[in-house]
């Protein structure tokens, strides 16, 4: 069990674990019109797991991201807490840049309201990364 902490690490096998939840996910992507599917697992303190895959619509503004729809998932559960989130761009060349793999600015957004002290992961990158290290200076409401 993952006890909330605010040096929490995940094992090595947690981590792979989320990955490749996050990988699996997304294959089930639908993405017919940038043909970038992306992948997402979250972790919550309970220690389920919640996935989501990007999904696409013909009028762009009505897509939703992956990360979104795990964040969602885990929400509906009643999940109150997010410890860690994994994002997987399976369709992004092994030499992209980080930049072409991380979580956009509105799943930032909603990492600050839902998760703000969540482990972030991006799978085929050695480091991970936390919401300051992605969105400095975060809009809140107190």
């Amino acid at each position: 069990m993952i006890k909330k902490s605010d040096n929490l690490t995940l094992s090595q096998s947690q981590r792979q674990r989320l990955i490749r939840a996050a990988e699996l996910s997304a294959q089930q992507a639908y993405a017919p019109y940038s043909r970038f599917r992306v992948g997402a697992a979250v972790l919550a303190a309970s220690g389920e797991i919640y996935r989501g895959a990007n999904i696409e619509n013909a009028s762009y503004g009505l897509s939703t991201c992956a990360e979104r729809v795990a964040l969602a998932a885990a929400m509906v559960a009643g999940e109150a807490q997010i410890i860690a989130l994994a994002v997987a761009c399976v369709d992004a060349p092994a030499d992209a840049p980080l930049a072409h793999k991380l979580p956009c600015g509105a799943c930032r957004q909603w990492l600050q309201e839902l998760a703000p002290d969540a482990h972030i992961f991006v799978s085929g990158e050695a480091r991970s990364f936390r919401l300051p290290d992605l969105l400095p200076q975060a809009f809140t409401l107190a």
